[in-house]
């Protein structure tokens, strides 16, 4: 039998592939993760999310997707942290993971260390963002991190800002040495800094109250969280902002991201046609890939950061008031509401 290769090999090759960190897990079923993603399902707090929620003895047991696995080895790629200022006008904004496409350098650096595994005769799958696999425990297990009171994986020095995914693999593969110890202690910002109050206790979020999910979820936006939602348009990095190991984490290199696509104009994005918003923006989870749940978003930030002097504003809030759609006509008469638009027809 081919001898295993070493973790100090399958990090080199991760490295020079793109990947930050890199480290080794068994494929053991994540007995704990499974027990906490069921009761908060039963606590009603995913929201009706999928994603690891669908099937939580798929997402949580890796031989339910490769049934010889004995191994997974668990990468992170940083994406953009520093955000440029905004720029003039109604400007939406974007989570910083989904500015640049990190989870497709992730994919190439896993799939480097794949591709040196299959040399040697093992079989493996390359997971990432995928309901097959809970990410964070995979990365908690290898020791790349501990789990912050947000409930992201924080890794030492670095800070949250990063994608995680594995390779699942056959090869009896020496696994990482230790998990890392908490690094949060008595530090609450995460939890008082949340502009929803959605992290309920250390770890546990409610969905229901979650500004990133909020914008992912099909249906007429929450009214008691739209004022909260502010310019965001897709996800929400507060919680990561406030946090100390992220503000004090050591960056990599600048050219490893594009933080061109932060911000959005607004009354663009509401005259663009559907095929150009999913050329633009596909790569973010849309509802059913239906566009108007874009525009959904893109009326409560104009609501709450258009200029009710501007022309093009008040224009575009009155094509939506006076649309077909009724979801969109619904944000829109909202929008106008907040910026004291003249309701459109009287």
């Amino acid at each position: 039998m081919v001898v295993p290769i070493s973790i100090d090999e399958l990090r080199s090759i991760g490295e020079s592939a793109g990947l930050h960190r890199v480290g080794v897990a068994s494929a053991e079923p994540f007995e704990n993760a499974r027990t906490t993603i069921e009761s908060r399902k039963d606590a009603g707090l995913d929201a009706g999310m999928q994603f690891t929620f669908r099937n939580p003895v798929r997402s949580t047991d890796p031989r339910r997707t490769l049934p010889s696995a004995r191994s997974l080895v668990v990468g992170a790629r940083a994406h953009v942290a520093a955000i440029p200022s905004r720029p003039p006008g109604a400007q939406g904004r974007v989570a910083r993971y989904a500015v640049d496409d990190a989870y497709g350098a992730l994919r190439a650096g896993l799939e480097a260390v794949a591709a040196r595994l299959v040399v040697d005769g093992w079989q493996t799958r390359v997971l990432l963002d995928d309901n097959a696999l809970v990410d964070r425990a995979a990365a908690h297990r290898a020791g790349l991190g501990w789990y912050g009171k947000n409930a992201n994986v924080l890794l030492p020095g670095a800070g949250s800002w990063f994608v995680l995914g594995s390779v699942l693999t056959d090869a009896p593969l020496q696994t990482s040495p230790e998990v890392v110890p908490d690094g949060c202690g008595s530090c609450n910002r995460c939890i008082d800094g949340c502009p929803t109050a959605a992290i309920v206790a250390p770890g546990v979020v409610d969905a229901r109250r979650c500004l990133a999910w909020l914008v992912q979820a099909e249906g007429d936006f929450p009214d008691q969280f739209r004022a909260a939602l502010g310019d965001r348009i897709y996800g929400c990095d507060d919680c990561q902002e406030v946090c100390p190991p992220n503000r004090r984490a050591r960056r990599p290199p600048p050219d490893d991201g594009n933080a061109d696509g932060t911000w959005v104009p607004l009354v663009d994005l509401l005259q663009a046609s559907d095929d150009e918003l999913i050329a633009r923006h596909g790569r973010w989870y849309i509802p059913r890939r239906d566009p108007r749940y874009l525009r959904r978003n893109a009326l409560v930030a104009l609501g709450n950061v258009g200029d009710r002097r501007d022309h093009e504003v008040a224009a575009v809030i009155e094509r939506y008031e006076t649309g077909d759609d009724p979801m969109l006509r619904r944000h829109a008469e909202w929008a106008a509401a907040q910026l004291g638009l003249e309701k459109a027809g009287r």
